[in-house]
């Protein structure tokens, strides 16, 4: 009776509406961010740091613990947990700044986001609570310590010793569109009775004091068991509660604690905090604010708990509680049943586990995001301009963010990533395709994209400049959803065509500085991949012609081709479109071997590796030879094209022969487009024959690139080896660090010199099953290299995927590999079974590095289990 309710609630709830229409669309970090940094110099992370989160009314969203709020963020959910010690309530999760952490920001808490429905009509997460004081004054301290040190967390303090700890598990489940149940049920684990105090909160996002149109809310008692919300955007919404004290205060800042200037309200933001842990008078007797909190206050004995449940509804109703337990266990049901139908019955139940855990992870990842870049550089209507003396994306002013955007990681990176969010649509495809598409239409909107073109990076320097992969993303989910629902979407793929034609002439008129189809870009999302800063020369040099570059554009021009051919078998006036991308993609692999007038190639064929090449103001030019990701990017510039797709397009193969007439020369250099297999495919790529064969050398080769849970992000021949460019008296160095980056660049959060990255090694995954799709079993090639033992491009694919599964899977200590081997309490019982996805791993060990919760990219892990078993049933 269950099995396609959720597969109806989707069907229904478009565009955050009806079912979409609440979420755990709570950021889990609002402070230290660039839309909140009001600071004279541009220091974000300094402006409104963790202490004052709590007395600061945020201008732009709002944070919590494993909070529920509606699509326009106008009323919030979310528990504070107080353990009688700390000096504060746990409202929101702790961790280090930028400055503060000695590999960049971290969060320094121990949470799971556990099981989400695509609605959200059932949520689960859980958050580890210790009993002792919070130790923040000792995760300070002993993370001042130099980058060649691990980072020091949570785990290696006494936080959780003797299990003194609570497990406190957030529950949410809908009954109706506006009816949100809200259950916290807190175990303890450790071995005596102990005390916590439990805050379900309730609040209005402050959008009264920005906007004169919005009259102020009111949150009131109803009843010694109900509190009633009004608001004018959103009416009347009822707080049921089962015992408590209820405490009102108001969403306004504590002026005097921050500036110390009297306070607009006598009721502020903090007054709940202080009222409970300092019992200061803090809360409006009245019963009235704009924030509130019911405070529970529990002993809960040893290896027992305590639940504590919240019902927010449009209805006054007489008996909130009586069908409460059946709601939960019916989106229990409906939610296991819809993700029985997704995931593949053959799957082992490790693997199903970790595709259920990426799935739920990146649901949790949706955030509403709220910038409008114009009022946050000159100020609200009527109101003075904030004083600035760093205007940080001046130039974006058009710029108007409000949706619901899946971030990379709510804590570590609460703002949307331009080139994160393809990897997410691709999974994100999987469990809602009309999510999927609306994440990539977004970006490409006329109140983000920049009227040149360009595609907004991320808040911290929109103009920054991302490696190009939308159009990939956007094949791949039209492809996908094609597949998933047997309806191609064209009206999807038209509108992102259009868009995509701006910003990919934006990059051939920004970055091809010479017009010679050789791309510049700068980092290009790869940080510190480089032996230098790559958005800043050193002195003497002019410029650096990037291979990495060049092959995303190839990557670009080819997944363009790919759309105007699809597009032309339903509107002709594409073939244009289609011919102009095939010669792009021919320029632009025939510009990588005959650079200037020395007719320099990126690649080098005494290495069989592409390189960059750096062009010196007196105009010589020479190769950077090191092996890095860089020269492994023109692997993915490859798309399999079947012969059926050219023999209604007359225009179009006339001007591909013309082409093949005037510039032979040009088709030489890639793939042979005359010749198709015994399937009838054509295949489209930049490497092609002995060029592959001598790539994949480097790339399976354990020595180099090939570890034990994936492809490197640098060749490991460099730890033994540096790479020294010596150049006017300065060394440029670059070596081999599997872990956490010894080297400040962009931040120092982050390391591209070792690593291994989800996105990348998906996609030369993904690239793989294409070669072999075109060359088939036929084709053979080492793998490792150097063993004698021959596999095909698919069987590679699939041992690769084997070797980034392992990541995530349980090591002879009983751990997921992914866990520091110092950390024992990872083979508990109540530790051991919950996932993390980290934003990248460890190049020899595949410990989990970086963000600890970017199920965003991270959650790709879910398309290479599900495309390994559909290739196993070819």
């Amino acid at each position: 009776m269950f099995k396609n309710s959720e597969s109806d609630r989707l069907s229904i709830s478009n565009n955050s509406k009806n079912w979409k229409r609440w979420g755990p669309y709570l950021s889990d970090r609002q402070w230290g961010t660039v839309r909140e940094d009001y600071s004279v110099e541009g220091n974000a992370w300094s402006f409104i740091n963790h202490d004052l989160a709590r007395s600061y009314a945020y201008r732009w969203g709002e944070d919590g613990i494993g909070g529920f709020c509606d699509s326009d963020q106008i009323l919030c959910l979310a528990p504070a947990f107080w353990n009688g010690k700390d000096p504060l309530l746990k409202e929101r999760l702790f961790g280090l700044t930028n400055n503060e952490g000695n590999h960049g920001e971290d969060v320094k808490e121990l949470y799971f986001q556990l099981d989400s429905s695509p609605t959200h009509s059932y949520c689960k997460y859980l958050y580890k609570y210790p009993q002792r004081n919070f130790p923040y004054e000792e995760l300070l301290a002993k993370n001042k310590r130099d980058r060649h040190q691990p980072e020091f967390e949570l785990l290696d303090t006494d936080a959780f010793k003797e299990n003194r700890y609570f497990d406190c598990f957030i529950e949410y489940a809908k009954a109706e569109y506006n009816d949100i149940l809200m259950q916290i049920t807190v175990y303890n684990r450790g071995p005596e009775p102990a005390d916590i105090h439990v805050l379900p909160q309730i609040w209005f996002r402050n959008f009264w004091n920005h906007n004169p149109r919005f009259s102020k809310p009111e949150i009131k008692r109803r009843s010694p068991h109900c509190l009633e919300t009004n608001s004018s955007r959103n009416g009347t919404f009822y707080f049921y509660h089962q015992g408590g004290e209820q405490l009102f205060c108001d969403n306004e800042t504590n002026n005097e604690r921050i500036y110390h200037r009297p306070n607009d309200s006598l009721y502020v933001k903090d007054g709940i905090n202080n009222y409970v842990v300092n019992q200061q008078p803090t809360v409006n007797h009245l019963k009235t604010g704009t924030k509130a909190a019911i405070w529970h206050k529990e002993r809960i004995g040893a290896g027992e708990s305590a639940c504590f449940q919240i019902r927010l509804c449009k209805q006054y109703l007489q008996d909130p509680w009586t069908d409460f337990e059946e709601v939960f266990e019916r989106r229990i049901i409906e939610t296991n049943h819809y993700y029985a139908s997704l995931i593949p019955a053959v799957l082992p139940a490790q693997q199903k586990s970790l595709l259920r855990s990426s799935f739920s992870g990146l649901l949790w990842t949706k955030q509403f995001y709220y910038l409008d870049v114009y009022k946050w550089l000159f100020g609200e209507p009527g109101s003075n301009p904030p004083t600035r003396n760093y205007k940080r994306n001046f130039d974006w002013q058009h710029l108007t963010s409000r949706n619901i955007i899946s971030m990379p990681d709510k804590w570590e990176y609460p703002w949307f990533a331009a080139w994160d969010l393809a990897f997410h649509a691709a999974t994100f495809v999987h469990v809602d395709p009309f999510f999927a598409k609306q994440q990539l239409l977004v970006v490409l909107r006329e109140y983000y994209m920049h009227p040149n073109g360009q595609i907004p990076a991320y808040e911290w320097n929109f103009s920054d400049v991302n490696p190009p992969v939308h159009a990939w993303g956007v094949w791949y989910v039209f492809e996908a959803d094609r597949k998933k629902t047997g309806i191609p979407d064209w009206d999807f793929l038209e509108r992102s065509f259009q868009k995509l034609l701006m910003n990919f002439t934006w990059w051939v008129n920004q970055k091809d500085a010479n017009g010679t189809d050789i791309f510049e870009g700068g980092f290009l999302g790869l940080d510190n991949i480089g032996v230098f800063d790559r958005n800043h020369m050193p002195p003497g040099i002019k410029k650096l012609q990037q291979a990495d570059a060049t092959s995303w554009m190839a990557l670009y021009a080819i997944n363009m081709l790919r759309i105007s051919l699809e597009l032309a078998q339903h509107n002709k006036a594409y073939e244009e479109s289609a011919a102009k991308f095939f010669r792009h993609f021919l320029n632009i692999g025939w510009a990588m071997h005959h650079i200037g007038k020395k007719d320099i190639s990126l690649w080098d064929e005494e290495d069989g590796f592409y390189y960059d090449a750096i062009q010196f103001e007196n105009g010589s030019s020479q190769r950077m030879r090191v092996r890095s990701l860089v020269g492994i990017i023109p692997l993915l510039a490859v798309e399999i094209m079947h012969g059926s797709m050219f023999e209604q397009l007359r225009e179009f193969n006339t001007r591909v022969a013309v082409i093949q007439q005037t510039r032979p020369d040009l088709t030489r250099i890639i793939s042979d487009i005359n010749k198709k297999n015994e399937d009838g495919n054509y295949l489209f790529a930049i490497m092609i024959g002995d060029r592959l064969e001598l790539l994949l050398k480097r790339l399976l080769d354990e020595a180099e690139f090939l570890s034990d849970y994936g492809i490197r992000s640098l060749s490991k021949h460099y730890q033994d080896h540096p790479f020294v460019f010596s150049y006017q008296g300065h060394e440029y160095r670059i070596q081999y660090e599997p872990g956490d980056s010894t080297s400040s660049m962009f931040g120092g959060n982050s390391n591209w010199r070792g690593p291994i990255w989800l996105p990348i090694n998906y996609l030369i995954i993904n690239a793989l099953r294409k070669y072999h799709t075109y060359y088939g079993d036929e084709f053979t090639y080492e793998f490792p290299a150097k063993s004698g033992n021959k596999k095909t491009l698919k069987e590679i694919a699939n041992e690769l995927t084997k070797r980034l599964l392992k990541i995530f899977e349980r090591n002879a200590s009983g751990k997921y590999q992914y866990h520091g081997a110092e950390h024992k309490e990872w083979t508990l019982p109540h530790f051991k079974d919950h996932h993390l996805f980290y934003e990248f791993f460890n190049g020899d060990t595949g410990q989990g590095l970086g963000a600890s919760h970017q199920t965003g990219w991270t959650a790709l892990i879910a398309n290479l289990i599900l495309e390994m078993e559909e290739g196993s049933n070819d």
